[in-house]
């Protein structure tokens, strides 16, 4: 999986659930910016990776499986 994959995952996944990615971190207890597109990359243009944590966090308040998550992502 690549950094691109991970990201396009969540967007993804939070259109699967009918909401936008900043919608999708406030109900699993995240800052509403968390997933924004702007911080996915550093000022010095290295990537950003969501923290395993946010993503569990997203699982539990959605109620979904990892396995739901990884579908999320398009080849």
């Amino acid at each position: 999986m690549t950094h691109k994959d991970i990201w396009q995952a969540i967007d993804n996944f939070a259109s699967m659930q009918k909401m936008s990615c900043s919608k999708l971190a406030k109900i699993s207890g995240m800052d509403a910016t968390t997933f924004n597109k702007s911080k996915r990359w550093s000022k010095y243009g290295q990537p950003r990776w969501p923290s395993t944590s946010s993503i569990a966090k997203i699982l539990n308040s959605t109620g979904k499986t990892v396995v739901d998550f990884i579908n999320g992502i398009k080849k």
